[in-house]
């Protein structure tokens, strides 16, 4: 019992930092882009109205990026501390865009961060301007290789077991690189990052204009972010159609818990509109079902199906079987390295190991597993379909509702009358949506590939660190602590730099060490 505590206790601790982190980095992503645009049009048209915008939001840029870069330390520290054995299983693959994160797209984003804000006086227009995309670009490029990273988990691909030493290993890092679980997670995960900065500016924006204060300012920063909201919003709808595309193929579990599909349908399957799943009864109640849109969303096509979790489960239970044989065959290598039969007998079997592992929450060795254990084995692949089920369908609800807010709001925008103010109400109360969207997404796609660490290849209550639950309690409780108190300065300066309006960005040039007012570009 202790070590499954230390395995939740574990979890909640990661969730916990991960959840923080996250509040601040699609922010980052979408800020970064609307600065850029922003001071784009300052260099085309050399209206100083757009470099006041630029330079504002770059402020609240500044605030949000502090809090994301610390946060995230914090996040990696863990992998080694909490996530030993995870660490030395994988890090050899997992470790490596980690570390072309911090030593290319950081180090990118970090100097052209510094530059932004100090360089406006030694820098020409132009010249600010390329520093500001580039910023921009390191932003999203840090972010890519992050979920490379994470899509190697969900995909292990271009990587194998070498029963020598032990450990997973790269065997084909384009493949790594290209991983379509990654590639989908990433433009989806940016897109929505784009949606939360419109949406933050939107309301910033509709705050100012409900009070007449910075009107012109104002007008100019809802206008671009309802611009932007659309073309964010659409292209997140888009492309988690692709990402569901990406599922079908390669973790079909995680798909089916989503829509709670207990039994394959035929072909093209419904798509469950409203149901109450039940995991115990394993089926789900009410259900209202809409034919053919789930079929035709996850295969683009009409004849192809979607395996039902009961199929799946069916499959998972061969492959613990065949996981069974590796796990024989690599324990007689262990002890033999010189066992050819061994040695074929595993390579011919070893993609199902993982399966295999996953008896040792029953029993010490696999080998010796009951019936009923490799059937308990294979249910225990079935993440807790509830808490998907509806936890999608949160996500996708928001998300259309901001599409709603963006679509009106430039509708507007282009209009000759005042916009309302019910609209501008509107938007500020809808600015908590994408976070809670964003949020509700990494635990869908997180939880849905539970019971593994590494789909298919390392469960995770083996993963952790040989930690006192103690010492666990104590850490969460000084996380909590601590960003507790980072969370309330992060809203305090928002605020304050919100409340001050465009002035804050002059109090900032003020602080710069050798600020000389008469170094500033022409007009």
């Amino acid at each position: 019992m202790s070590d499954f505590l230390l395995v939740d206790l574990s979890r909640l601790q990661f969730a916990l930092t991960a959840l923080y982190h996250f509040l601040f980095v699609p922010l980052t992503l979408g800020l970064s882009i609307l600065i850029a645009m922003m001071e784009t049009v300052y260099v085309m048209t050399r209206r100083t109205i757009w470099r006041d915008m630029t330079k504002f939001w770059g402020v609240l840029f500044g605030i949000n990026f502090a809090l994301g870069v610390a946060t995230g330390i914090t996040m990696e520290f863990q992998f080694g501390m909490n996530w030993a054995y995870y660490s030395h299983y994988v890090g050899d693959v997992f470790g490596a865009p980690l570390a072309i994160e911090g030593l290319m797209a950081f180090f990118l984003e970090a100097t052209f961060v510094g530059l932004f804000f100090f360089g406006w006086d030694r820098l020409s227009p132009r010249a600010h301007m390329i520093v500001t995309w580039l910023m921009a670009l390191g932003t999203n490029f840090s972010a890519l290789w992050i979920l490379i990273a994470n899509g190697w988990m969900q995909n292990p691909v271009g990587s194998a077991f070498n029963p020598d030493t032990m450990r997973m290993e790269v065997t084909d890092f384009v493949a790594v690189i290209f991983n379509p679980v990654a590639q989908a997670k990433f433009v989806h995960t940016v897109s929505a990052g784009y949606v939360c900065a419109a949406t933050f500016v939107l309301g910033v924006s509709a705050w100012y204009l409900l009070r007449g204060r910075h009107v012109q300012l104002a007008k100019r920063s809802f206008a671009i972010a309802s611009a932007f909201g659309v073309a964010s919003a659409l292209s997140v709808i888009v492309l988690g159609d692709e990402s569901g595309y990406a599922l079908t193929d390669n973790q079909k579990m995680k798909l089916a818990a989503i829509e709670a599909m207990w039994e394959t349908e035929p072909a093209p399957a419904s798509f469950t509109a409203f149901g109450i799943p039940s995991q115990s009864d394993r089926q789900t109640h009410f259900a209202i079902h809409i034919p053919w849109v789930m079929g035709i969303i996850g295969t683009r096509s009409f004849d192809k199906q979607i395996a039902g979790i009961d199929e799946l489960v069916a499959h998972a239970e061969v492959r613990i079987r065949n996981g069974m044989v590796a796990y024989d065959a690599l324990e007689k290598v262990k002890a033999d390295r010189n066992d050819t039969a061994a040695r074929a007998a595993f390579d011919a079997s070893s993609k199902d190991l993982g399966y295999a592992l996953l008896l040792k929450r029953y029993l010490p060795d696999p080998r010796q597993a009951s019936e009923q254990q490799i059937k308990d084995a294979a249910w225990s692949t079935v993440p807790y379909v509830p808490l998907l089920f509806f936890g999608f369908r949160l996500m996708v609800a928001c998300g259309f509702a901001l599409l709603a807010l963006f679509a009106v709001s430039l509708w507007h925008t282009t209009r000759e009358t005042e916009a309302p103010r019910w609209l501008f109400r509107a938007a500020l109360i809808a600015m908590p949506l994408p976070w809670i969207a964003i949020e509700v997404g990494w635990f869908v796609a997180e939880f849905g590939r539970q019971p593994w660490i590494i789909d298919g290849v390392l469960p995770t209550f083996l993963a952790t660190s040989d930690l006192g639950v103690s010492d666990l309690l104590l850490t969460i409780a000084g996380f909590t602590l601590v960003y507790g108190v980072l969370a309330v300065i992060e809203v305090r300066l928002m605020l304050a730099a919100i409340r001050k309006g465009p002035e804050v960005a002059k109090v900032i040039d003020d602080l710069r060490p050798n600020a000389d007012p008469a170094m500033q570009p022409a007009e």
